[in-house]
């Protein structure tokens, strides 16, 4: 069985509602899902995955929260390469920038990606949470 990681920080709950239906996309497949907010996550523990999602929401001028999510994310860079990811999150503004930039990050890094990012302003509607789930299900493949 396949084991996948959702790795997340949310301020006011909507990338932790995104987070869940990602989860919720694991297990509907048939793999394992753990939960993780950024704190309580860290580069060590990719090794123990099959696959990863990241959420992180568009914090100041479109970019990942700085205090807690972004110094774990940073960690886990190094060993991105190869690895199979997702990424995810809200926004309240702009356009998407901060996602942009941060798949190319990932790609950089050498990141395969297994879809699109999924992304949302501010809570998830149902086309939102619908796109998680299948998030979930292709880090299950």
């Amino acid at each position: 069985m396949k084991k996948i990681a959702i790795v997340y920080w949310s301020g006011t709950g909507n990338t932790e509602a995104m987070a869940t239906a990602v989860a919720q996309g694991v297990k509907e497949s048939g793999a394992e899902a753990e939960l993780f907010t950024a704190d309580l996550f860290a580069a060590e523990k990719m090794d123990s995955y099959d696959a990863i999602a990241f959420g992180c929401p568009s914090m100041g001028s479109e970019q990942l929260e700085e205090s807690e999510f972004l110094p774990t994310f940073e960690a886990c860079e190094g060993k991105l390469s190869g690895k199979r990811i997702a990424l995810f999150g809200s926004y309240g503004w702009g356009d998407g920038e901060w996602m942009r930039n941060w798949e190319e990050t990932c790609i950089a890094d050498g990141a395969v990606m297994a879809c699109e990012p999924v992304i949302c302003c501010e809570a998830p509607d149902e086309d939102a949470v619908v796109a998680c789930r299948k998030m979930g299900a292709k880090l299950s493949e």
